[in-house]
């Protein structure tokens, strides 16, 4: 077959032209919608307000230690961008617990790593942020197996420095396009130089206190923090607790209240008040029982970030959040507890030395 000096040009002009046209076609798949918003697609994530459940892994309504209703598959799918965990060694197997793997104990960081990736390859416009509470001051590079094993390595976003300031972070688009869409926190231990992608909090986010039992107590003053606050991102630690036997526990009665668009103690009025000191909302905001409040908590967030809030249904509540409830299941346990309480304590049973973060 013969080629006519006219043909051999245009063969040559499209082999030049393919790499073009492949990366044209690259730069056209560039995310549109992240995190549910085209807004947010530009927006650096130290310029988003994040939902996140507080010890996600704590699932269940029969037990004091617990913090939500719903697995961490439901709290993604619902819209929470932000899980929060308790790390521990448990015979040589990291398991999240609540304070001790005998009072609750939420299965093994794989196994919870690994849900969340499933639920991420199924919803690849989505950036997640895991915020891990090392209470054990186990090194880094015990964690690295345990991602490796999950395979979220290679979603996992490096940023190659130890801290950053809120604005230098990247946009969620980039995230996104980068296939880099899990951001990993522990709030100890993190070493960049021997594993990367696990980074420190208290260097990038400060936080508020946390374990609070006054629903007028919750304000915008730093807790804890290794950096500038005035140029890191942050988070409110916003759920409230009640004293049972001299220990903080989950307040499950005043979710509804605590979970709130506006009104005293309401989630909406601590990021209003951390806009009027700060000058901007809090990046990431902890609640407990997420679904009280029948979306409350993501409306908070899309008002924080500007953009328009719309209702989806997500989950129902499996507890009454009104205290004079008798088919509250916690409030009942609670009275089963102060009524065998002095048995439990001296027995050793019950808290032990309970720590509630």
């Amino acid at each position: 077959m013969l080629f006519s000096a006219n043909n051999i040009v245009q063969v040559a002009a499209a082999l030049i032209l393919l790499p073009l046209n492949a990366r044209a076609a690259s730069i056209s798949q560039r995310a549109t919608v992240c995190n549910g918003y085209s807004e947010l697609c530009d927006r650096s994530l130290g310029n988003v307000t994040f939902v996140g459940t507080h010890d996600s892994y704590a699932v269940g309504v029969d037990n004091l230690a617990t913090n939500q209703d719903y697995d961490i598959t439901q709290q993604l799918t619902d819209g929470v961008r932000m899980l929060q965990s308790q790390a521990h060694n448990n015979s040589g197997t990291i398991e999240l617990c609540h304070t001790s793997c005998g009072l609750e104990d939420g299965g093994s960081l794989q196994d919870y790593l690994t849900k969340v990736k499933t639920w991420m390859d199924s919803n690849p416009n989505e950036v997640v942020v895991l915020l891990i509470v090392n209470i054990d001051d186990l090194p880094a590079t015990e964690y690295a197996p345990v991602f490796e094993a999950a395979n979220v390595t290679s979603i996992s976003y490096q940023p190659g420095v130890s801290n950053m300031t809120a604005s230098s972070w990247p946009t969620l688009g980039s995230l996104i396009d980068n296939g880099t869409r899990l951001v990993t926190f522990l709030d100890n231990s993190a070493d960049i130089s021997t594993v990367p992608y696990l980074l420190d909090e208290f260097s990038n986010i400060w936080e508020t206190a946390y374990d609070l039992t006054d629903q007028n107590a919750f304000d915008c003053t730093v807790n804890r923090s290794n950096g500038d606050t005035s140029t890191q991102m942050f988070l409110i630690n916003h759920f409230l607790d009640q004293v049972i036997l001299g220990e903080p526990v989950p307040d499950s009665a005043q979710a509804n209240v605590t979970n709130a668009v506006s009104g005293t103690g309401s989630l909406g009025a601590q990021v209003s008040t951390c806009e009027s000191v700060m000058g901007r909302p809090p990046n990431f905001m902890l609640v407990d029982f997420y679904e009280y409040g029948n979306g409350s908590v993501f409306e908070v967030a899309a008002a924080a970030n500007g953009v328009t809030y719309t209702a989806k249904a997500i989950a129902t509540p499996k507890t009454s959040s009104s205290s004079s409830s008798s088919n509250d299941a916690r409030t009942i346990l609670d009275g089963s507890l102060l009524q065998i309480a002095p048995l439990l304590v001296s027995s050793g049973i019950l808290f032990g030395a309970w720590t509630f973060f």
